[in-house]
């Protein structure tokens, strides 16, 4: 049986009081960094003080494939799955561009990518297989599987020196996967979380939720998280649910991508609910369904930006957001340290 992290809750009434009346006493009237301020109170919590930090954030980019793509659920072949984690490689993707200006760590992962890499300088190989079953058939994955993949996520997170830590993946046809999780987690109408995926057409949508059907039929046992997961998930979604408890359990600042990314946080926070008090969302994706997943877990993003790229680009385009709320706290001066007056009563 395995272990999971233990992850408490940030709740802690006589510190959430501290950091209200800190914010509160900067020269700015009540509330008008808004979500900002909200988001530095979180921060708080998490670190247990009033004198936040950011130290080396980095961002972890799962890669792996899918099974059920022999369903023709995707407007792109598999072969782009090891094509893409060829061009994060190169520096040639836009999460590579992104977390370069934000100065952010990227880490490339193959959890599960159906092709040989061999030895390669910047690539963490934590393949399990060559992509997983096909669920509309059988189960994706063994549950020993499932529990290597989260296995593995657990042990990168235990490495890594930062606080920050944001979640990306690549694999074509995970938005299928993604979408099954969020049924068979929320018992939202899979109708509801079928999207265009990487560019699907009417036709195509509505034939992945058929395949999606017909799957949730013949799997019905599946009925636990870590069985949902197993079936219907992916091996980079699995080791996204293990390196997001294991960074919970570290107090580390959770940045949550798109609509994948989400679906790995379901299963997670199915797992243990208190690993959303850690989870900065960062976008409201275009994809069909993450509105939806979002409200499952009664998440507010901090922006909307049609994005549905994924590679966790959310997660490195929101730190700059992360990093003004921490400065606002530290570094923002008080009514009586710059001598000015406060609102009148």
């Amino acid at each position: 049986m395995m272990t999971l992290p233990s992850i408490l809750s940030t709740q802690d009434s006589a510190l959430a009081d501290v950091l209200t009346a800190c914010i509160n006493n900067k020269t700015k009237p009540l509330g008008s960094l808004g979500r900002l301020e909200s988001l530095a109170q979180q921060i708080g919590l998490i670190q247990r003080t009033t004198q936040l930090t950011l130290t080396q954030p980095a961002i972890i980019v799962f890669a792996g494939d899918h099974g059920v793509v022999a369903e023709n659920i995707s407007a792109f072949p598999q072969d782009v799955t090891w094509q893409m984690v060829e061009n994060f490689l190169a520096q040639g993707a836009a999460i590579n561009v992104f977390a370069n200006q934000c100065g952010i760590q990227l880490h490339i992962v193959d959890a599960g990518v159906n092709h040989d890499f061999g030895p390669r300088e910047n690539l963490l190989d934590r393949k399990v297989a060559n992509g997983t079953r096909n669920f509309a058939q059988q189960a994706a994955m063994t549950s020993e599987q499932c529990h290597s993949a989260m296995q593995h996520g657990m042990a990168l997170v235990a490495n890594l020196p930062g606080n920050v830590l944001g979640f990306g993946e690549m694999g074509i046809g995970n938005t299928t996967a993604a979408a099954a999780l969020m049924h068979k987690l929320t018992g939202i109408a899979v109708a509801q979380c079928v999207g265009a995926g990487t560019g699907l057409n009417a036709d195509g949508i509505l034939h992945k939720q058929h395949v999606i059907e017909q799957a949730t039929t013949l799997h019905q046992d599946a009925q636990t998280p870590l069985q949902v997961l197993a079936t219907f998930g992916g091996f980079e979604i699995a080791m996204m649910v293990g390196a997001m408890l294991a960074a919970a359990e570290r107090r580390m600042i959770l940045l949550i991508d798109g609509f994948i990314v989400t679906s790995a946080l379901l299963a997670a926070a199915r797992l243990q609910p208190a690993i959303l008090d850690y989870c900065v969302f960062a976008h409201r994706s275009d994809e069909s369904g993450h509105s939806k997943m979002l409200a499952a877990l009664d998440a507010r993003p901090l922006l909307q930006l049609d994005l549905r790229l994924g590679e966790g680009t959310g997660a490195a385009l929101v730190y700059p957001l992360v990093q003004a709320a921490v400065n606002f706290l530290n570094q923002m001066a008080t009514f009586s340290s710059a001598q000015v007056s406060e609102k009148s009563e």
